[in-house]
């Protein structure tokens, strides 16, 4: 309670300093917007409640049971008989989207954050325009503030031929919920294969992460029975927005067994209160056993979070946490992780700062044997605001693999150390006082 007065005291007096400010300078209306808007975003503020008992667990990621645990307290399943890729990078995961666009016989789903004007932009919108135009039913549902920027040319090319519909624009009868965007990329042909990861759709994600144009992210090809689960994610939202429900088909068929990897397809969503990705993050940093690597370029973790993560590697668990450094694009969430790596290092933990530029990927690791791949990235916003998606898989050789991937990425990293920390001067130290005011906002 004591901290909820004190970052609404703080919360208040940064605006009211603000407001005073443009009062001075003759803007009087301006002030009383700034007013407002603090006033609004307060009474509007959307808190998770992250769970604070039975994360004691005394059962490995290894075991059958932390196999069901999760699946219950997610409410999502492990199904079986689909085949996965990892892909790294635009240049590998952009071609394969655009080839399983051409294939598609009867419908395209893409549910999107960022759709941004661009080179890849255009061709994405020439490649859905193209099958629409063969009589394949192509929906797009875009977030209104993600995705502002898809500029005139590609919106009319995909208005022209697709059903195009935006996610929550900002209206005033819908002001009470204008924080909750859909932070979800998903692309789905036919109910058969789909995508999903962290990258959208713009040119900053093209290439190899090679300069610092072009950003470091993964996305997940899978095919196989577990794609219904992320349909049912594009269909609620869909519904929602539209009224409309997908069904039938040519969205949900009967989908033969595809390859041997068993998927759990994780839904959050702010409706039910609570956030399922959050659930899955703490379970499994409950019960590894031997190391967990964390890649995430927004990493704001809560109380529950941070105590987590500190008795892990109390207990023997070596745990690395990469974050976005010198190139990363939100300041607001890169102060208030900095101003978490104290607590962090004194544990033992390894922090990791890649800054051959934007580290942009959502993946975690847990003994070599359990990973997470998606959408959701490791703070307040994903948690409590957002619409995201998470797959989940048990499999040894590919959550290896993108371990050996996490140490190739080590050369493009500077380790933070507690020394390096503790200096850190007084100009950060301030950007970490202001930021941490809007730390459930990150």
């Amino acid at each position: 309670m004591a901290t909820r007065v004190r970052r609404l005291l703080w919360s208040w007096w940064v605006w009211a300093l603000a407001a005073t400010a443009l009062a001075v300078m003759g803007r009087n209306v301006w002030a009383g917007v700034s007013v407002a808007m603090a006033v609004l975003a307060r009474l509007l503020e959307r808190r998770v409640r992250p769970p604070r008992f039975g994360l004691d667990h005394h059962v490995g990621v290894g075991s059958d049971d932390y196999l069901a645990t999760v699946a219950g307290a997610t409410g999502s399943p492990f199904i079986g008989g689909n085949s996965v890729e990892v892909l790294h990078n635009g240049d590998a995961f952009y071609p394969r989207m655009l080839e399983d666009i051409q294939h598609a016989q009867g419908s395209i789903t893409i549910e999107a954050y960022i759709y941004w004007a661009g080179e890849i932009g255009a061709q994405f919108a020439a490649a859905l325009a193209e099958r629409a135009a063969a009589g394949v039913r192509v929906m797009v549902l875009l977030d209104a503030v993600g995705s502002a920027d898809i500029g005139d040319q590609i919106l009319h090319t995909l208005e022209q031929h697709c059903h195009v519909v935006w996610y929550n624009p900002l209206r005033w009868r819908t002001i009470a919920s204008f924080n909750n965007r859909t932070h979800r990329k998903s692309l789905i042909i036919d109910g058969r294969v789909a995508y999903t990861g962290g990258a959208g759709i713009a040119d900053h994600w093209r290439g190899q992460a090679r300069t610092t144009d072009e950003w470091r992210d993964v996305q997940v090809r899978f095919a196989g029975p577990a794609v219904a689960g992320l349909q049912s994610g594009f269909a609620h939202n869909w519904q929602r927005t539209t009224g409309e429900l997908v069904s039938g088909a040519a969205y949900y068929p009967a989908v033969e067994p595809a390859g041997p990897h068993q998927v759990q397809v994780i839904l959050s969503s702010p409706e039910t209160g609570g956030s399922n990705v959050q659930t899955l993050y703490y379970l499994a940093i409950a019960c590894a056993r031997h190391a967990i690597l964390i890649a995430n370029p927004y990493f704001v973790p809560d109380e529950v979070g941070l105590e987590l993560l500190i008795d892990a590697a109390r207990r023997g668990v070596a745990v690395r946490i990469m974050v976005s450094g010198s190139r990363n694009d939100n300041w607001l969430a890169r102060a208030n992780s900095i101003a978490l790596y104290g607590s962090l290092l004194e544990a033992g933990i390894g922090v990791h700062e890649y800054n051959r530029s934007m580290l942009h990927h959502k993946v975690m690791v847990v003994d070599g044997r359990w990973m997470t791949i998606g959408t959701s990235n490791f703070d307040s916003r994903s948690f409590a605001h957002n619409e995201e998606s998470n797959l989940s898989l048990f499999d040894a050789p590919l959550a290896r693999a993108f371990e050996a991937r996490f140490d190739l990425d080590m050369a493009a990293c500077q380790q933070v150390t507690l020394a390096r920390w503790r200096a850190r001067g007084w100009r950060q130290r301030l950007a970490e006082g202001v930021a941490r005011i809007f730390e459930d906002q990150v």
